[in-house]
């Protein structure tokens, strides 16, 4: 090869995303990873969706208060590890953690040992697994990418595991019949080992990097030091942190309402194990497609011209116009639309912007106190809205009141992405002052919010 010649894998991502020659093996594992990630998730996912159903349609707003505690339990002993452990071997950790419980999944689903229980504890296991293994992606990408580079080349690697969230549902509705629903169990453990394989290759891609590629090269052999609940006492001193936990806080109300309006109806539909998957894979395989063609084509120049505020509050408006809608038209195919346009616009849109939220404080917030938001903070509000949601049926309100009530919420919901997105802006332009990050592009909107 030439020399200074760029190899195939950089000519190719130069193709499609704007990556510097330094960058690409970065980029390249780190899609990599979050492809498999989400593949493996998403293998998981409409299995743990038809558990709940197996274990008792009315024990769902039960199951996710079992979750919130479980969750709590969790990110303890996660807060500890990472306290004291390098983030070059605490990672790979907390997945090979989640493959060893799909092993013992595997045998009990596999032998038809308490069926019924077993769902129930998977379905809590998933909710777990679901937010920690990608909080903990996020928390690493967010750590290891400068604030510039990460806006840059989110898109790219956001679309990588969508891509992974679009060939699983396509797997899982040709597999779950003639495989049988424990057996793709062990396809998402494999993914999740070759997705640790790809942690070990970023680590040693950045490790080869000089200082001043925009990447964070010394921290990874050193642990945060501190103690376990320091996420909780940063959540508590900081506005922004707080306004961070209480986006999402909004997000869990709203989600779990369509959630749960959604499993009511499948479950009321009379259809067998194998056909209920089939649906919510269906479901997914939409939110992928719509979620894809926005990375790809839509969400790079929406975050660059309209700024991390309206791209924040992006999803949250398709919440309110959504329960408007279900307020008129409470019907089945209104719900599964309304979900899948919800979970389109928060991954593609809102999502990332959310993401862009931490690059702005410390790196032990990034961790700390983001997996405190992202685990913590969502379970426990999908416990209460779950508990509310139970009791406003109980008490005989309908759907459209439901939809009537987040639709209010919702709004308040927009006005708070507003301020969040304003507050970042601000923080980014007085970090870059004092040279910390780069100056954000001229074209962003900056007006002081938050404290």
């Amino acid at each position: 090869m030439e020399a200074g010649k760029p190899g195939l894998r950089a000519r190719i991502l130069a193709k499609q995303v704007a990556v510097r020659p330094s960058e690409t093996g970065a980029l390249f594992w780190s899609s990599a990873y979050f492809f498999l990630l989400l593949a493996a998730y998403y293998m998981l996912r409409p299995l743990r969706d038809q558990m709940g159903i197996a274990g008792g349609i009315n024990n769902l707003p039960y199951l996710f208060s079992v979750t919130f505690a479980v969750m709590l339990v969790s990110q303890l002993v996660y807060g500890a590890l990472v306290a004291r452990v390098p983030r070059a071997k605490f990672i790979p950790i907390v997945y090979h953690f989640f493959v060893a419980n799909l092993a013992m999944f595997w045998v009990l689903l596999h032998y038809n040992i308490a069926v019924r229980l077993v769902a129930q504890i998977f379905f809590v296991w998933i909710s777990v697994f679901s937010l920690f293994a990608v909080a903990v992606f996020w928390s690493f990408m967010t750590d290891l990418f400068a604030r510039e580079p990460f806006k840059r080349l989110f898109g790219f690697i956001a679309a990588a595991g969508t891509a992974g969230s679009l060939v699983s549902p396509l797997g899982t509705i040709w597999l779950a019949e003639p495989l049988g629903p424990a057996n793709l169990l062990i396809i998402a453990a494999l993914l999740l080992e070759f997705a640790v394989l790809c942690i070990y290759r970023l680590e040693r891609a950045v490790k080869k990097l000089a200082p001043g590629h925009d990447f964070e090269v010394p921290e990874r052999t050193q642990s945060m030091g501190g103690t376990w609940h320091d996420g909780f006492i940063s959540i508590l001193k900081s506005r922004y942190l707080t306004g961070n936990a209480l986006w999402m806080v909004f997000l869990s109300f709203a989600s779990t309402m369509v959630y749960l309006e959604q499993a009511n109806l499948v479950a009321a539909s009379g259809l067998d194990a194998a056909a209920q998957i089939r649906i919510f894979a269906t479901i997914d395989l939409s939110v992928g497609i719509i979620t894809l063609f926005v990375q790809w084509i839509i969400t790079g120049r929406f975050m660059g011209k309209f700024g991390t505020a309206v791209a924040l509050a992006f999803q949250p408006l398709i919440f309110v116009l959504g329960f408007a809608v279900l307020a008129v038209s409470p019907m089945m195919m209104v719900v599964l639309a309304f979900q899948s346009f919800q979970s389109a616009a928060g991954f593609s849109i809102s999502n990332p912007a959310r993401q862009v939220l931490f690059t702005v404080v410390s790196r032990e917030d990034k961790y700390k106190a983001k997996s405190v938001i992202d685990v913590v903070v969502f379970r426990a509000s999908d416990a209460a809205s779950s508990g509310i949601f139970a009791g406003l049926r109980l008490l005989g309100h309908s759907i459209e009141a439901v939809a009537a009530i987040g639709m209010v919420l919702s709004v308040g919901w927009v006005a708070l992405s507003l301020g969040l997105g304003r507050s970042e802006e601000r923080r980014a332009r007085e970090m870059s002052k004092a040279g910390q990050v780069e100056t954000p592009p001229a074209d962003r909107t900056a007006l002081a919010a938050l404290p």
